[in-house]
């Protein structure tokens, strides 16, 4: 295997397994163990390190070693290690944190992007809308989530706030998660569809207040529907 793929590799393997709690804080990552496990050079594994590091899931010490850190030193919006911690046992409590801080990001993007957005960027929200409605039999499918990011993509986009738009992965992550890990229902509820029209139709309409409340009234649909299937999934 090319080095470069497997450098890949072992950040993709040593980030699941940190992620989702297989390796737990403090514990060390051992060089010889890491070259014999992979059939990799000590430059392969150094440069695993080296990405790890800049997400906070390792860190390496003089004498010490490879250390594996906490999660509260973990990069907190970084799309892979939002995508390894979801796989992990602390799910639930991952998706309600992301989506309380959703609640706080999103109606605000929807309130700029009614005066900011561009009518590129309106006809994209439209555009998603019809999309989320062609599949809405299939809403826990891939093509129907691709249409829900794409909406919520433009959204925070249109904002016109580098600093919303640079949110994304933190959105994206809830709407991933509902949908990889069974917390989507099959057909999609018809009055959240209804609320992401209203949303685009008064960021077109330039109506701030009204893709404020209609955005807030989505995040909180979402959060209530994730609850409802998780309490479902725990029932014996």
């Amino acid at each position: 295997m090319a080095q470069n793929a497997l450098h890949d590799v072992i950040v993709e393997r040593w980030g699941a397994d940190i992620g989702a709690g297989r390796r737990a804080p403090g514990s060390r990552i051992i060089m010889d163990e890491a070259v014999s496990e992979f059939n990799a050079s000590r430059s392969a594994i150094r440069e695993a390190v080296r990405v790890l590091e800049s997400l906070g899931l390792v860190a390496s010490r003089q004498r010490v070693g490879i250390l594996v850190q906490p999660p509260e030193a973990w990069s907190p919006y970084d799309e892979r290690v939002l995508r390894w911690r979801l796989d992990g046992p602390g799910r639930a409590e991952l998706l309600q944190s992301l989506s309380e801080l959703r609640g706080a990001v999103e109606p605000v993007a929807a309130r700029l992007a009614a005066t900011h957005a561009t009518p590129e960027q309106c006809g994209a929200l439209t555009a998603s809308i019809v999309g989320m409605s062609s599949t809405s039999r299939s809403a826990n499918a891939e093509e129907y989530l691709a249409h829900d990011i794409a909406f919520h993509t433009t959204l925070l986009q249109a904002s016109g706030n580098i600093m919303l738009s640079s949110l994304a992965p933190m959105v994206l992550a809830v709407l991933e998660g509902r949908t990889h890990h069974a917390l989507m229902p099959r057909t999609a509820d018809p009055e959240a569809l209804r609320l992401h029209a209203e949303v685009a139709a008064s960021v077109q309409a330039r109506d701030p207040g009204a893709a404020e409340a209609a955005m807030r009234a989505i995040v909180a649909e979402s959060s209530a529907a994730m609850e409802a299937m998780q309490t479902q999934g725990e029932e014996p």
